[in-house]
């Protein structure tokens, strides 16, 4: 049913301009109608009355001017006179033949035809007895000339004169008929077209109340109601819904949008609330992690005192063991313990604190990095005895940087690569000068690292989707992006699952009379100014 009706108004549209396209042409078509109807009688007027009166007109000027001249003859004393008279007679015999001939040419009633023959039947005769009072004059017989002019001449000119009176007269009340007629009709037709016109106009008023009633209130109210419905305004009432039109539609939508509007300030409803309630869990979770932090700080304190006996009586057992090698032995081993130990106890307090964002103090000087990998290498070998860990140093590796943090960074990446590593395999590592610092590189051959995660390694609390049963933070790579970019060093990495990684860290060296800078950020540390550095991939 809906979808019969969903062009229901356009369909209702359509047909209302075409109604009104319609009585358009209706009208038009009906004025050319009766603009031709008095184009015909004006047309008739102008090329058969008009022209038929002139011509009935002229008969009677110049036939009574002809009687009058033919008086003038009876009348001439002398021979000049008699041709003057003469030419005279001729002329407005040749001008009445002209008006016979123009009135014969136009077409006439039968009636009006038959008038005309008779008068002129009359002329002819007339005619023929001037023809003979001009014989009697040219004889010399001027009183019996004088004598027909007044009798029998007279007689037939008054007889002539009465037909052609009558057929003026004829013609005359036809001519005013047909302009009755052209009168009567363009009064009609102004009439029918002032008629046609209204009726158009009542048509196309109630086509326009129309539209507004049914078309353009609702869609006014529709527009308020959905004005309201944007202020967050759910009590509107929305009207139309039961149309099966586009209208209808539409309203049933705004239904729709209300409803959806009623469930979203709902939903804002409890999101307020869920967002307060994480706010307090967020203050217990903020609580929590100083308590932690307090306890890890408090923890470490508390472990160095023991652990800086034991150091101090392994130190002094290994003096006063004399020739017993298997105490010294054993007394190296506990002081190597306790160094890991505290070692592990000063990177636990770093990053708690780095996460804190406490900024550690950045102790800066020049450090030989081929020592402190070796230092690196050899605490892990002591942890894990069965790591095959195999190193790799070329040339001069002086650097500038805070040793602690440095040792940090490479003892992180080379703890993933053993952890990484479950089934064993030799781990390489490798530093050398290249032109822009120094090139660090750890190489293993563990589970590797899938592509999509290549771009997030760096990022905080993000592991790689192939170690979920190995244990860990995700936070050790992004504190050891943090503390190679306080020291303008770059790490990169490449892998493939399966087959292993490779971590490598390019280290800018030290300047000659380069100067310290302060940096801001997360690690704010003082650093040593450098050029550029020119990036060079393995």
């Amino acid at each position: 049913m809906l979808k019969s009706s969903v062009h229901f108004i356009r369909t209702q549209l359509a047909l209302i301009f075409l109604c009104i396209l319609g009585l358009v042409m209706l009208l038009g078509l009906f004025s050319i109608s009766l603009l031709h109807n008095l184009n015909n009688l004006s047309e008739a007027v102008a090329e058969q009355w008009l022209p038929t009166t002139r011509a009935i007109g002229d008969l009677n000027n110049y036939t009574s001017d002809f009687r009058a001249v033919e008086g003038s003859y009876l009348l001439a004393s002398n021979e000049e006179q008699v041709s003057s008279v003469l030419l005279e007679m001729k002329r407005l015999s040749a001008e009445i033949n002209d008006a016979k001939l123009r009135f014969e040419a136009i077409a006439h009633d039968p009636a009006d035809l038959k008038l005309y023959r008779q008068w002129e039947a009359e002329w002819a005769k007339y005619q023929e007895l001037v023809t003979t009072q001009r014989a009697l004059v040219h004889s010399g017989k001027n009183d019996q000339a004088i004598a027909a002019y007044m009798n029998l001449s007279g007689a037939a000119y008054d007889a002539e004169s009465h037909m052609l009176d009558v057929l003026t007269s004829q013609i005359v009340k036809n001519a005013q008929t047909a302009k009755e007629q052209l009168s009567g009709g363009y009064s009609s037709s102004l009439t029918l077209v002032w008629l046609t016109i209204l009726i158009v106009g009542l048509i196309v008023a109630a086509s326009l109340l129309y539209i507004r009633r049914l078309i353009s209130l609702p869609l006014r109210h529709l527009t308020d109601c959905m004005h309201r419905l944007a202020r967050n305004d759910t009590s509107v009432e929305i009207l139309g819904t039961q149309w099966r039109n586009e209208i209808g539609e539409m309203a049933r939508a705004a239904v729709v949008f209300r409803s959806n509007a009623i469930d979203l300030m709902r939903s804002r409803a409890i999101l307020a609330n869920q967002a307060s309630a994480l706010e307090e869990q967020l203050v217990q979770e903020q609580t929590l992690v100083a308590n932690q932090r307090n306890f890890v700080s408090m923890a470490s304190h508390e472990f160095r005192t023991p652990l800086t006996i034991i150091d101090a009586h392994a130190r002094r057992l290994a003096k006063t063991s004399g020739n017993l090698p298997d105490v010294v032995d054993r007394a190296t081993k506990i002081r190597s313990a306790v160094s890991r130990m505290t070692h592990a106890i000063n990177n636990l307090l770093t990053t708690s604190r780095v996460m804190d964002g406490i900024v550690p103090e950045f102790a800066n000087s020049e450090i030989d990095l081929g020592q402190l990998l070796v230092e690196v290498c050899q605490l892990h070998r002591d942890v894990d005895p069965r790591a095959d860990i195999r190193e790799d140093y070329r040339g001069d590796l002086k650097v500038d940087g805070d040793q602690t943090l440095l040792f940090y960074v490479f003892s992180n990446i080379l703890a993933n690569a053993i952890k990484y590593s479950p089934d064993g395999g030799a781990i390489r590592v490798t530093a050398a000068p290249v032109p822009s610092g120094i090139k660090v590189s750890i190489t293993d051959h563990g589970i590797g690292i899938p592509d999509e995660d290549l771009a997030h390694l760096f990022e905080r609390f993000r592991r790689g989707s192939n170690v979920a049963s190995i244990v860990g933070t995700g936070v050790g790579l992004f504190l050891a992006k943090m503390v190679l970019d306080s020291h303008e060093a770059r790490i990169d990495v490449t892998s493939k699952v399966g087959e292993g990684s490779c971590f490598t860290v390019w280290l800018p060296t030290p300047l000659q009379g380069a100067g310290v800078v302060e940096h801001v950020g997360p690690l704010a540390w003082l650093v040593v100014a450098r050029e550029p550095e020119i990036v060079l991939r393995a």
